[in-house]
């Protein structure tokens, strides 16, 4: 009994060390089905519009049957799954003149599905798409605005990932939403943001995934591997003394949302070797914005993955041709094996984070003038152990890394703090692990 014990932990000990991969997430990829998404783009698209102030009464046109549809398919998705998920619509009213795109007054609607977690019920990471559309006028409420790719192939991909991931159960919450207003001035990330604020959710971070299915870009590249994670810096939510400790301490790049971004292109790299993640330090676009802004201005992690090579004349714009230019977002732009690869990959890292127990609380990092590094922390519950990661202050990703056991402190010698920055991530019985949290706290 004793020795099969013995065997056991070490069975269990060599797993987390030496185990790269996990046959779940790849059964995962597989189910993905680029068949299905074109099916529920081409459902959304023959909405007409989905503007965030059209028609709401209508049965095949306007945003109003758009989030009934969508809602439908959640509901579909909970009927298969044995009620594994709560689906519901959050609301918020937004008044004329609240915002110079806002013409009339207008409920934000969004449609929340919800897979609870079988240990951290509280804990959860979202994925979102937007349901809404628009034209070149973004107060023209009325006219052809099918939104194929901006952003149906995200929404579709939303549903998607829903079908597939409410076929396991994971110890967190995983969260599926359409969010709406978002062309009107990101209203439904604000209200889903304050809603999350209210119910004292522990948000882990969302995946905000804002055209997902376009190739060809408006300078003629055509790439059909390569996607962005976009990630600002640092929380907006930080204080001044966090700002000062910057400036002695590092972690310009360092904050939870360029975590998570770092987390996705490594879990990237690791099950879908062909695809080439491209992190991106910018909040979002040049002087653009998405839907995962509300997040990050509430304090929680947040990103955006989306298509490499955006192609302008298919974004924002009436449809019609000039100088033989077919202008207008429709469906037959969209690449639907592509938009299965994106759909896969946040697929893949919400499955990840909800199988991962909690980051480590509390952490700790000193070393100044000595030989080595060494760090403290709080244990957190269903972890078994502990990884440190370091890496050179100009690398964009964890490049090293020592699993160090279930032990709530550790020397790392031979490392010289003032050469690298250092982070430590929880590991899970099954390997998984938490994003890395990057310490901003010393001791001597």
């Amino acid at each position: 009994m004793q020795k099969t014990i013995i065997f056991s932990l070490i069975f269990s000990l060599s797993f987390i060390l030496n185990a790269q991969t996990d046959q779940k997430i790849y059964d995962i990829i597989d189910a993905v089905s680029a068949e299905r998404i074109k099916n529920d783009v081409k459902t959304l698209a023959d909405f007409g519009t989905r503007h965030t102030l059209s028609d709401t009464v209508s049965k095949t046109r306007g945003i109003g049957a758009a989030r009934r549809w969508i809602k439908s398919e959640f509901d579909k998705i909970d009927t298969s799954c044995n009620n594994c998920l709560d689906v519901f619509y959050q609301k918020d009213l937004v008044k004329k003149g609240d915002g110079a795109r806002i013409v009339h007054d207008v409920e934000i609607v969004n449609v929340v599905a919800i897979q609870k977690g079988t240990k951290f019920p509280n804990r959860y990471i979202i994925m979102s798409g937007d349901i809404d559309s628009r034209v070149s006028d973004p107060t023209d409420f009325t006219s052809d605005s099918p939104g194929a790719n901006d952003n149906a192939s995200g929404m579709a991909g939303t549903i998607e990932a829903a079908r597939v991931l409410s076929k396991y159960k994971f110890e967190s919450s995983i969260i599926y939403v359409g969010l709406s207003g978002e062309e009107q001035g990101l209203y439904g990330g604000k209200g889903l943001a304050a809603y999350a604020k209210e119910k004292g959710w522990e948000i882990i971070g969302i995946l905000n995934n804002d055209m997902i299915g376009n190739i060809k870009g408006v300078d003629g590249v055509i790439d059909n591997r390569t996607f962005r994670i976009f990630s600002e810096p640092v929380p907006p939510t930080e204080t001044e003394q966090d700002r000062n400790s910057r400036r002695f301490y590092g972690g310009e790049v360092d904050g939870i949302s360029r975590q998570l971004a770092r987390y996705v292109h490594k879990n990237v790299k690791t099950y879908m070797p062909e695809m080439n993640p491209m992190l991106v330090y910018r909040l979002d676009r040049f002087g653009r914005g998405g839907h995962h802004r509300p997040f990050n201005d509430a304090g929680f992690a947040g990103i955006r993955i989306m298509e490499a090579h955006e192609n302008y004349t298919q974004q924002h714009q009436d449809i019609r041709t000039e100088n033989g230019i077919n202008y207008g977002d429709t469906f037959e732009h969209v690449n639907f094996p592509y938009a299965k690869k994106l759909t896969a990959v946040n697929a893949i890292n919400l499955a990840s984070l909800a199988s991962a127990p909690p980051p480590p609380q509390n952490l700790k990092i000193g070393g100044i003038v000595e030989p080595s590094v060494r760090f403290k922390w709080d244990k957190v519950d269903g972890a078994v152990g502990y990884k440190i990661y370091w890496r050179d202050t100009t690398s964009p990703t964890w490049d090293n890394s020592r699993y160090v056991g279930d032990i709530s402190e550790f020397t790392l010698e031979g490392i010289v703090i003032d050469n690298f920055f250092f982070g430590v991530a929880s590991v899970g019985k099954d390997g998984y692990e938490s994003i890395v949290v990057f310490p901003n706290k010393t001791f001597r």
